[in-house]
C-alpha cells in the first residue's frame, strides 16, 4: 500500500512538471519569476507586461489547465469503465460514446453551421444519448441471462458500443462528404480533438462539471472495488448492484461527455490512461488513472505544438493526433498479451 501511494505520488509530481514545462516552456519561454508576476498582477489588476501577460494569461495557462481537467476526466471514465467491466477494452472511445459526441457535433457544424458552446453542448447530449442507448441494449439480455447482470452484461455493453460506433463513423463520414471543403476542415478538427480553442470559459464550465462528478466517484470507488469480485459476491456484502452499476455508468459517461465537449474526442486517452496507471503502481487505481491522463494529454499537446512543428516543416498537430499515433499500437500490444494470458 506504500509504495502504490508513492508511485501515485510520483506520477501527481510528474504531471506537475510536465503543467510547469507546457505554462514556461515552448515557442515562448517564461521564467518562473515571471509567470508569478504576471498572475499576480492578473489577480489583483496590478500592472501587466506588454505582451507575456496576453501570451501567458489567455494562451498558456487556460491550455495547460483545460489538458489537465479533460486527461483526469478521461482517465477516469476509462478506467471506471474498465474496472466495472473486468475488461481493458472496456473504454469510451472504444464502446461507442466519443463517437456519439463526434456524430452529434459534426451534425451540428454541417447541418446547422453550428461552433463554439453549441458544438460543446450537442456532443455533451450525442454523448449521453448514445450511452443511454448502450445501456438499454445491454439491460435487454435473452431469457436466462441473469437481467443483464454480470460478465454476460459487460460483453453485450461492449460489443453493443462497438456495433454502434460503427454506424456513428459512418454518419460522420457521410456528413463529413456531404459539405462544403471549410466546413469539412472544421469538422476535422474538431473531430481530432484539439486544444486550441482551450478558454478560461471552457475550464470553467469543466470545472463546475468535474466539482459534480468526482465526488460521485470517490463516492462509489468503495462499492466499484466490492463489484471486482464478481456480482454475486458483491450482492452477499449488502451492495446494491444494478443500482451501484448504473450509477457508475452515470459518472462515467458524465466525466467522458464533459471533456469530450470541451476539447473533442481526444483519441485513446480514456483508453491508454487505466492499463498504463495500473502496471506503474502494480494495482488498479482511479488516482492514477486520472493522473496518467492528465500526464498523456498534456505531454502530447506539448509534444503537438512545439516538438512536432520542428520535424514536419511548422505543422502543429492537435493533441488527438499524438495521443492516437501512441493508443493504436499499444491496443495491438494489449490484445497480443491478453491473448497470451487465455492461452
Amino acid at each position: 500500500m506504500i509504495a502504490q501511494h508513492r508511485r501515485t505520488l510520483v506520477l501527481a509530481l510528474a504531471a506537475a512538471v510536465v503543467f510547469a514545462a507546457s505554462v514556461l516552456l515552448g515557442s515562448y519561454t517564461v521564467t518562473i519569476p515571471d509567470f508569478f508576476r504576471i498572475l499576480v498582477a492578473h489577480l489583483t489588476g496590478g500592472a501587466k507586461i506588454p505582451g507575456a501577460s496576453f501570451i501567458v494569461m489567455e494562451h498558456k495557462l487556460p491550455r495547460a489547465v483545460v489538458g489537465t481537467l479533460i486527461g483526469a476526466a478521461f482517465g477516469l471514465s476509462g478506467a471506471l469503465f474498465q474496472t466495472m467491466l473486468r475488461n481493458p477494452l472496456a473504454s469510451p472511445d472504444v464502446i461507442g460514446i466519443s463517437y456519439g459526441a463526434s456524430a452529434a457535433a459534426v451534425t451540428a457544424i454541417v447541418l446547422f453551421g453550428a461552433s463554439g458552446a453549441v458544438v460543446s453542448g450537442a456532443a455533451f447530449a450525442g454523448a449521453l444519448a448514445v450511452a443511454a442507448l448502450i445501456y438499454a441494449i445491454s439491460r435487454s439480455g435473452p431469457p436466462g441471462s441473469g437481467g443483464g447482470r454480470g460478465s454476460a452484461a459487460g460483453s453485450r455493453l461492449i460489443l453493443a458500443g462497438v456495433g454502434i460506433a460503427g454506424a456513428l463513423q459512418a454518419v460522420v463520414s457521410f456528413l463529413m462528404t456531404r459539405t462544403d471543403i471549410r466546413t469539412a476542415a472544421d469538422a476535422l478538427i474538431w473531430l481530432n480533438g484539439s486544444l486550441n480553442t482551450a478558454s478560461w470559459d471552457r475550464a470553467g464550465v469543466l470545472s463546475l462539471a468535474l466539482l459534480v462528478l468526482v465526488p460521485a466517484v470517490v463516492v462509489l470507488a468503495g462499492p466499484l472495488r466490492i463489484l471486482e469480485l464478481g456480482d454475486d459476491a458483491a450482492a452477499g456484502l449488502g451492495v446494491r448492484v444494478g443500482a451501484t452499476r448504473l450509477a457508475i455508468v452515470v459518472a462515467a459517461v458524465g466525466l467522458a461527455a464533459a471533456a469530450t465537449a470541451a476539447a473533442g474526442p481526444v483519441a485513446f486517452v480514456a483508453f491508454l490512461a487505466g492499463p498504463i496507471a495500473g502496471r506503474f503502481v502494480r494495482k488498479a487505481s482511479l488516482p492514477a488513472s486520472a493522473l496518467t491522463g492528465v500526464l498523456l494529454v498534456l505531454s502530447a499537446d506539448y509534444l503537438a505544438a512545439n516538438i512536432a512543428p520542428l520535424l514536419l516543416a511548422g505543422t502543429v498537430l492537435p493533441v488527438g493526433v499524438v495521443t492516437g499515433a501512441l493508443g493504436a499500437p499499444f491496443m495491438l500490444w494489449l490484445l497480443v498479451t491478453t491473448n497470451r494470458k487465455d492461452a
